[in-house]
């Protein structure tokens, strides 16, 4: 039986209020889709939660000289409302991807930074009994198991894949997010901020214990710039990625010259296409580049014995996302 173990509760209603209760070792609870869900299945046991909710001011959206700074406590279900991300083609994958996060319900208690700091889905880390090597254990267990669902590539010594839509497409606009610390902030880039099993098989992010995530920036697109977003689930109903991509791409006329093509649900971290990339630039989106361009997607990709599929399925995703930006230049 589902159960949780009893914890001590605060809520926060500044920012440094929060910032002093991480300090001597409370967790921060925001929507609590994934924090609440993993205390029931005995996943984790925090002995204080600290509420961030009340917190005034980081459930904004800003717009900047530097671009849009959205506060992390949004709700997904009002940053998808708010004008300034829906009137912005060139950041409309974003728009796209938030519009295919999970149920409209979620959306309305999910916020921008838990869903980018959500745990991975993996059935062997979600069970109880499993002690697998992100959870403190000595082995990843989907690298010889069940592992239809891990990554194709980055992987090892874990083969998670992060389950975040909106973080894919944050990647793909080149996004940073902003992280408190006692007094201090400071901005880490999107690229960075996630961190592959190579680098620290039990955390997924650059964040320590004492830190918060405030807000996400998101650089302001320069004329002739669009993008989109293409996921596929295994069902039509919601569901988490088997594969996905966010492509953004500035144009010059009828030549590419900025592309950024990120990749969900292949690897630990959202990836980086960069041979995609480089196919891109300096070209036009003709279909034959675009066939070159899907197919560079997924160089050095290494798969296990059950998701050899993820290859041909993330190069489709990439040939579709790619179609629609050469179809919305006509």
């Amino acid at each position: 039986m589902m159960g949780m173990d009893p914890f001590a509760y605060a809520r926060a209603t500044t920012l440094e209020d929060a910032l002093e209760a991480l300090s001597v070792g409370c967790r921060p609870l925001a929507g609590g889709t994934d924090l609440v869900a993993m205390m029931k299945e005995e996943l984790i046991s925090p002995e204080r939660l600290v509420d961030l909710k009340r917190i005034p001011d980081l459930d904004q959206v800003r717009a900047e000289d530097d671009g849009l700074h959205v506060g992390a406590l949004i709700k997904l279900s009002a940053l998808l409302a708010d004008p300034a991300l829906r009137d912005q083609r060139g950041i409309a994958c974003l728009y796209e991807a938030l519009l295919a996060t999970a149920s409209p319900q979620l959306r309305h208690m999910a916020t921008l930074g838990g869903n980018l700091l959500q745990r991975p889905r993996c059935w062997y880390f979600r069970n109880k009994l499993t002690y697998c090597l992100r959870k403190g254990g000595q082995r990843c267990f989907a690298f010889r198991g069940e592992n239809k669902y891990h990554a194709i590539l980055g992987g090892g010594p874990c083969y998670i894949v992060h389950p975040s839509d909106p973080a894919v497409a944050l990647l793909a606009l080149d996004a940073s997010v902003v992280v408190a610390v006692g007094s201090r902030t400071h901005t880490i880039p999107m690229a960075e901020f996630y961190l592959l099993p190579s680098q620290d098989a039990h955390r997924e992010v650059e964040l320590a214990e004492d830190e918060l995530v405030t807000e996400v920036v998101i650089p302001r697109p320069a004329e002739g710039t669009r993008s989109t977003y293409v996921k596929v689930g295994e069902r039509q109903a919601w569901d988490f990625a088997l594969l996905s991509a966010a492509v953004q791409l500035r144009f010059d006329g009828d030549t590419v010259r900025q592309a950024r093509v990120a990749l969900g649900a292949v690897a630990p971290v959202p990836w980086r296409a960069s041979e995609a990339e480089d196919v891109l630039v300096g070209s036009m989106l003709t279909a034959e580049v675009i066939e070159r361009a899907a197919e560079a997607s997924t160089v050095g990709a290494r798969p296990l014995a059950q998701n050899a599929y993820k290859v041909e399925l993330a190069q489709g995703v990439v040939r579709q996302a790619l179609r629609q930006l050469q179809a919305s230049q006509t």
